[in-house]
């Protein structure tokens, strides 16, 4: 594969709350352009890292740099601003709105009109209104959720609201889209539609992403790169073939899924 340029740094990490040390010198780079997956057990540290690259944490050691930028003291707010977007392992959405409402809400941060011209809705207010819901109905054909578009998302189904959650990142334009198991908890046909969706936001919008995931089979057909983790420690990296023949990622997880 020919090289890219590197989209993401984290630099020797180390994160710790009071005695327990969940990242420990953690240190890797994702290309632009490329799906990079992280692996390991439970507890392995895979949220948390993803944690600190999107400003929920703040690592005690270490630096995260996107796009050539040092940001690591920035808050979440500002990092979705520079175009990091992600999901959630326990999904966060607003249950008692709409679909289009959840994907409405996300395009808040690319809102320019100030209060006063919003309120009064014209010229400006108007058109920047037309032009937010027009991406957002763009990517609600994109992910075929035109039939659950007016639906309260407290009532749909676990593998629906999984790709609500999705839409809302992609409606933030992110740069890069960090995906923390995204098909936990579905069923075969919903793991097939999502690792469709992630496919082709991948090849169409050239998106990089970062994916937490336990479903190996998916992680080693649609990944560039991947690294494994446990204890917090980085184990190996490689691509899918190194990591499958690496002893002590097989020792430590690869093994348990024989």
């Amino acid at each position: 594969m020919e090289k890219h340029k590197v989209k993401l740094h984290v630099k020797n990490i180390s994160l710790h709350f009071g005695g327990i040390r969940a990242l420990s010198d953690v240190d890797f780079e994702v290309e632009e352009g490329t799906i990079f997956a992280i692996i390991g057990p439970n507890g392995a540290g895979k949220t948390s890292l993803i944690n600190s690259i999107n400003g929920f944490y703040r690592p005690q050691q270490g630096q995260i740099i996107f796009e050539g930028q040092d940001i690591s003291n920035l808050p979440p707010y500002k990092r979705a601003q520079l175009g990091i977007s992600r999901t959630f392992q326990n999904i966060a959405l607003y249950t008692n709105a709409t679909t289009l409402d959840n994907l409405m809400a996300a395009r808040h941060i690319h809102m320019k009109t100030n209060m006063l011209t919003g309120a009064i809705f014209r010229g400006p207010a108007r058109r920047e209104e037309i032009e937010h819901r027009r991406r957002v109905e763009e990517i609600i054909d994109f992910l075929e959720m035109e039939s659950i578009r007016k639906s309260i998302v407290g009532t749909l189904s676990y593998g629906l609201r999984k790709r609500v959650e999705l839409g809302r990142a992609l409606a933030l334009e992110p740069r890069l889209l960090l995906l923390d198991e995204p098909m936990a908890g579905m069923n075969v046909e919903e793991k097939e539609d999502m690792a469709r969706f992630i496919l082709d936001i991948h090849e169409r919008q050239n998106m990089t992403i970062l994916l937490i995931e336990h479903d190996m089979g998916l992680v080693m057909d649609i990944s560039h790169r991947v690294m494994a983790l446990d204890f917090g420690v980085k184990l190996g990296e490689g691509t899918p073939d190194e990591i499958r023949q690496n002893e002590a990622v097989i020792q430590a997880y690869l093994g348990q899924e024989a």
